[in-house]
């Protein structure tokens, strides 16, 4: 105990001692470089996007909740894959209005993707932001890429696995951040795979089985 304690009090002097040279270099001389441009110095855009699907049963409206950026020009979904420039994203409100600020000037593509809604959406144009502007776009519509209605589907297509069964975890591995909500960001969940189905691997039956506790989180290797 007086080892740990001792240990304790060593690291809780050092990071104090951290904290308070911070403090006292504020403020930082980085916003003074003229590579960091300030609010006046740049600009915002604001928009409406609404989804336009005529297989869809639910979901058609406004775009809620939609992730809505600003990148480089590209195709529809390129802003994944770019590693260069900056990004610069926001989250619509329930009506599919969406705020972008702060962006740095330059012509972006602006992308989005919308939870329960499958593809990418691209708009047309590219948008040129310029020093202090305050962009509109005019109203935006998001009609997902299909070739029919959907046939099945297992899941939501939210990029989350948090719709699928999702174990409980081993108490020696609890993150306590994820105690009540995302519990498939639980570290070593993976491992249980195997202790639940020690014989065969899990399967999916299209129309019986239930993504809820028929599908597990991750796809897992055998071991």
């Amino acid at each position: 105990m007086m080892l740990n304690g001792w240990f304790c009090y060593v690291i809780y002097t050092v990071i104090t001692g951290m904290m308070r040279k911070e403090v006292r270099s504020w403020p930082y001389s980085f916003p003074q470089s003229p590579d960091f441009l300030k609010s006046d110095q740049r600009g915002s855009v604001i928009g409406r996007l609404s989804v336009k699907d005529q297989y869809l049963k639910v979901g058609n409206g406004p775009a809620r909740f939609a992730h809505v950026g600003l990148a480089a020009p590209g195709d529809v979904g390129s802003w994944e894959f770019q590693t260069k420039g900056y990004q610069f994203w926001t989250q619509s409100n329930e009506r599919g209005i969406f705020f972008i600020k702060a962006v740095l000037p330059g012509i972006y593509n602006l992308y989005s993707w919308v939870p329960g809604v499958m593809g990418n959406y691209m708009y047309e144009s590219s948008v040129t932001v310029t020093p202090g502007t305050n962009i509109k776009l005019p109203r935006l519509v998001f009609k997902p890429p299909r070739d029919g209605p959907t046939l099945w589907e297992i899941g939501i297509p939210d990029r989350s696995a948090a719709e699928f069964y999702v174990p409980p975890n081993e108490t020696k591995y609890n993150n306590k951040l994820y105690l009540k909500q995302d519990k498939f960001r639980q570290y070593g969940l993976w491992e249980r795979y195997t202790e639940i189905y020690p014989k065969k691997d899990l399967v999916f039956t299209v129309g019986t089985s239930d993504y809820k506790k028929d599908r597990f989180f991750a796809d897992v290797l055998r071991s």
